[in-house]
């Protein structure tokens, strides 16, 4: 609750009227749970949160009569400068804009390499502003330029990830072109790594249920008469018969 007497609070940005400081005629309140208490004197309403240990809050001065709302001031405070923050914060991003510079002479492999970056803050969601520098001499053969500009456009066209915000301009020096996100780039996309899908398992048939559904063991088995095979005959290789010779005798 706000006991911060209201005199020494003269010259500085206080925020919103609070509790004796709201000085009119009548007010429509709203409690701390959102019930509307319709109109009263800003004395009854401030009698009604001091009762409930809470603050009485203007929250729409300009509206007739101006509504005020019963709530702990110190929480009310922090919620709207949260609030505050995270809509500036989104204004910036917004207004975020990368910039990208080239040469009317940049060469291919430079451009492709900027083409590559072009992209990935399209992509991203971000704004490029693209800028070609001339010098005194190149002013003369703007074509350079404009070409590289070209290129870049066919490529942002074909990828589908952004438009010409604003087209190819003369200012001083420079050449300058502006490029969107397409609306249907709204976040960063994906990583690469996509699980597979697991492969479904196999069907199981209805033979094969029925074996696994067979006990196991003699009983109650059928016999299944196993069928010979006959076996290949085996060749038989008569090894050579070693010529005799007559051993002398002594």
């Amino acid at each position: 609750m706000n006991n911060r007497d209201p005199r020494f609070d003269r010259g500085r940005d206080l925020g919103p009227r609070v509790n004796e400081r709201i000085r009119v005629r009548e007010i429509l309140v709203i409690d701390d749970l959102g019930n509307k208490l319709g109109p009263m004197t800003p004395r009854e309403a401030l009698e009604i949160a001091r009762s409930r240990g809470l603050d009485l809050v203007e929250v729409a001065p300009t509206a007739q009569p101006p509504v005020c709302r019963i709530v702990d001031y110190g929480k009310y405070k922090y919620e709207q400068g949260k609030k505050d923050r995270d809509a500036a914060k989104k204004q910036r991003q917004a207004a975020e804009i990368k910039g990208m510079t080239l040469r009317p002479g940049t060469d291919d492999h430079d451009l492709d390499f900027k083409i590559k970056n072009i992209l990935k803050f399209l992509g991203d969601g971000d704004k490029v502003k693209v800028t070609v520098r001339f010098r005194s001499r190149e002013m003369t053969h703007p074509e350079f330029a404009q070409a590289s500009l070209q290129k870049i456009v066919d490529s942002v066209t074909e990828s589908a990830v952004g438009i010409v915000e604003r087209p190819a301009t003369m200012e001083g020096k420079q050449m300058i072109m502006v490029l969107s996100p397409s609306k249907e780039v709204t976040k960063k996309p994906a990583g690469p790594g996509v699980p597979k899908a697991k492969p479904a398992p196999k069907a199981v048939t209805g033979d094969a249920q029925a074996d696994e559904s067979k006990p196991e063991g003699d009983e109650g088995a059928e016999a299944v008469e196993a069928v010979p095979t006959p076996e290949p005959a085996e060749s038989v290789v008569e090894a050579p018969v070693a010529p005799q010779t007559d051993v002398p005798t002594e």
